[in-house]
């Protein structure tokens, strides 16, 4: 099993909801947290996932998931509704970077995702979670490359795709009508011909007979 598999089996799917995608990552800037507020168990992976309820009317959310070294479960840190995301800074939009900022209402953080591709990724993810689950109250998408925001993404790639075999397919099946069409015509033309010699052959046995 993967580690997002896991992730939602033993973080979300208790709580009737499903994450919709994830991306590992570290602080940029290091904040020194007391030993004590760790549970004393030191060094962690940290998780930034996007999840949402089963339950209509379906409500998104952001939630900071650690795993300790040593260990093989997860622990729900912080979460923060979709609606409390206030901004997100992909920090450079010319290039693929793996850095990123997150604004909620009450938080500020500043992360560094494993790869560059995997922060795209979830950015593609969270955006279109945006548009589909917020109907006001937005966060401001800046600094990002356009590919997260549209016609390159994924998700876009995708109904394109769809788009151009039901487009593939209609032409197939308008050239097989004008294939058809043009069969029809040579058939009605060589039903005419035959008549006509039928005509013109039944024209001369008569006259022959008189």
């Amino acid at each position: 099993m993967s580690t997002k598999a896991a992730i939602n089996k033993e973080i979300f799917a208790p709580h009737d909801e499903r994450m919709l995608g994830a991306v590992q990552v570290k602080r940029r800037t290091k904040k020194k947290i007391p030993f004590l507020a760790t549970g004393g168990q030191g060094e962690y992976l940290t998780y930034i996932c996007l999840s949402v309820t089963n339950k209509k009317p379906s409500q998104a959310s952001v939630t900071k998931v650690k795993q300790f070294e040593g260990s093989t479960s997860f622990v729900r840190r912080s979460q923060w509704m979709l609606e409390q995301l206030r901004q997100v800074n992909g920090i450079d939009s010319n290039r693929d970077s793996p850095e990123f900022d997150l604004l909620f209402e009450n938080a500020f953080d500043q992360w560094v995702a494993s790869t560059a591709s995997e922060k795209s990724t979830f950015f593609q993810i969270l955006h279109h979670t945006c548009q589909r689950y917020l109907t006001d109250k937005k966060p401001e998408f800046i600094n990002c490359q356009s590919k997260i925001m549209g016609g390159n993404s994924i998700l876009h790639s995708a109904a394109d795709s769809v788009t151009s075999a039901v487009q593939k397919a209609s032409q197939a099946l308008n050239e097989r009508g004008e294939r058809l069409g043009r069969a029809e015509d040579k058939t009605e033309d060589m039903k005419n011909s035959a008549q006509q010699f039928a005509e013109t052959a039944h024209k001369l046995a008569m006259k022959h007979k008189c």
